[in-house]
């Protein structure tokens, strides 16, 4: 059994990593509900924008011959390239917050190399760009420091180089891969597919303008759309994985104190026992010294 000075470094330890863990718990408890406020904002615009563009893009395919309205709008069920445009955290301590996203990236790599398709992995994130390199994984891109700060630029010039990839045809489809925040104590990974852009939703049989916009400017506004469209849903992803990432900390944290209370309480049963077996053993020694001089 450990001495006495031991076991009490030892809860002194644990009660500083309890302090620090809680601490954490409260910063990460702030940053959320910043962090919520700002994703619900982008959530109502994100679908606002997912409207115009399915009204405008059905209005164009209405008006052209064969539903011809440009490589954006065209579905690929064959692809020969596919972009994963993926998001983690910079930092660690959030559980098995990160390890979803790598492993739901991982899982589609593999049912798309089973299929003959080459993927080309695309990161924004330290935690996710750290693991695939240890793993001799090759980025196509990489950015380390985007998703514990999002910024709308940052995000549009990211994104900006797998659009132009798949205008020129270097890729055929673009999936981007993170962990959103569901509610307080739940995420959940989502998978979207990008571009092409899906008009299932559409109606374009009965289209309708929600725009009053002229018949010939409705191929140049649905360009210009389709560029906002999916530098704000590359944003919008950002934004849900950090309210995502700070639920998970919080909740790790919260756990990681729990635990730390219970060890200091462990240890200080411990302490105790040990405290009481020295008194007993000194009480033993004097009276036995007092037996022997009688």
């Amino acid at each position: 059994m450990a001495n006495l000075k031991e076991i009490k470094v030892q809860i002194g330890s644990v009660k500083n990593t309890q302090k620090t863990t809680k601490a954490m718990k409260l910063v990460s408890s702030a940053k959320l509900t910043r962090t919520r406020q700002l994703s619900d904002q982008a959530k109502s615009y994100a679908g606002k924008i997912n409207d115009v563009l399915s009204d405008i893009a059905a209005r164009v395919s209405k008006v052209q011959d064969e539903g011809n309205i440009g490589k954006a709008f065209i579905a690929n069920d064959n692809p020969k390239t596919v972009d994963i445009v993926f998001v983690t955290a910079d930092k660690g301590l959030c559980g098995g917050f990160n390890m979803a996203t790598i492993k739901t990236v991982s899982n589609m790599m593999n049912d798309y190399n089973a299929k003959g398709t080459t993927v080309r992995l695309r990161a924004a994130g330290r935690k996710g760009v750290d693991y695939f390199n240890f793993q001799g994984v090759s980025l196509h891109q990489s950015v380390s420091d985007l998703s514990s700060a999002p910024e709308y630029d940052r995000a549009a010039d990211f994104i900006n180089d797998v659009v132009e990839d798949f205008n020129t045809g270097a890729t055929d489809k673009v999936v981007v891969v993170y962990n959103g925040f569901l509610n307080m104590l739940t995420q959940e990974i989502r998978v979207r597919e990008l571009l092409p852009v899906s008009l299932e939703s559409a109606d374009v049989e009965n289209a309708s303008s929600m725009l009053n916009i002229e018949p010939d400017d409705d191929e140049e506004v649905l360009n210009e759309l389709t560029g906002k469209y999916i530098d704000f849903n590359m944003y919008y992803a950002l934004i849900d994985s950090l309210a995502a990432e700070h639920s998970a900390r919080m909740q790790a944290m919260e756990a990681a104190t729990k635990n730390a209370k219970e060890k200091v309480d462990s240890l200080t049963v411990q302490y105790n026992k040990a405290r009481q077996a020295a008194i007993t053993t000194e009480l033993i020694e004097i009276i036995s010294g007092v037996e022997s001089l009688k």
